[in-house]
């Protein structure tokens, strides 16, 4: 089983890259963040020509989930229960394939003293209050998406520059480390414990072609899943094609 993880940062402008992927390089789950479309503006019709199952969470402009799949998802839950009145569209969940899927477009919080980071907080606790739960009730259980943190030093390209920055805060990671405390595992260190493999690259400065972004996309799995656990990869040839999401794909590929 391959499982894969992609902001595509407005799907109406990746929708032919999405494409390609589903045919040149299809895994069995593909979860998408930052769709930036209304809920009516999914292109469902045209994954569903391709022989893809679609649930989604959409929203005009800003934010936007969605899985795709070639068994059909079940028991689908949308938004996070912690946060009922909450209007961003962040989360969906499903099981495929017996397989729980969580995917997540947490939130940027833009600085450490921003009003958004509050929310930020807030939003992360009400997530582990979420899967705490899932993960009584799903054995075989994967968490991924955008988490927009990088969770140690060393998935970031300047840890001076960006030390208690947005996405590299000392608090950030803990709150990165609450999810692990629950039994998850960074399925990426877990096969590859050293190294960079940056998922996220400024558009600015040409910050992709010379290799200095961060690991900010993340595939976390329960026991179950770990132990099957083949590889993990980060997809940098897509990030090299024209009019690329900022973020590159993330895949992990599982042995059943």
């Amino acid at each position: 089983m391959k499982i894969t993880t992609w902001n595509v940062n407005s799907l109406n402008v990746r929708l032919p890259q999405v494409q390609n992927l589903l045919a040149d390089n299809p895994p069995d789950i593909l979860v998408l963040q930052e769709l930036k479309l209304d809920q009516d503006k999914f292109p469902a019709a045209a994954l569903q020509m391709m022989g893809w199952h679609c649930v989604w969470s959409g929203q005009k402009t800003y934010n936007g989930v969605a899985i795709v799949s070639r068994n059909a998802p079940e028991d689908v839950h949308i938004g996070l229960p912690a946060l009922p009145d909450d209007p961003q569209r962040r989360v969906i969940a499903a099981t495929v394939g017996g397989v729980r899927v969580i995917n997540v477009y947490c939130v940027n919080g833009e600085a450490l003293d921003s009003p958004k980071f509050k929310y930020k907080e807030q939003w992360f606790a009400a997530l582990t209050e979420f899967v705490r739960d899932e993960m009584t009730r799903y054995g075989k259980l994967v968490l991924l998406g955008d988490f927009n943190i990088a969770p140690a030093d060393a998935d970031c390209y300047d840890p001076e520059k960006w030390h208690e920055k947005i996405h590299c805060s000392s608090v950030e990671r803990q709150w990165f480390k609450n999810l692990l405390d629950l039994g998850l595992t960074d399925s990426l260190r877990q096969v590859h414990p050293e190294g960079a493999f940056y998922t996220w690259f400024d558009y600015r400065g040409a910050m992709f072609q010379r290799k200095l972004g961060l690991r900010i996309d993340h595939i976390l799995v329960s026991p179950a899943m770990a132990a099957a656990l083949k590889d993990v990869r980060v997809d940098l040839e897509t990030r090299a094609l024209e009019r690329p999401s900022d973020h590159a794909p993330v895949a992990a590929e599982f042995d059943w």
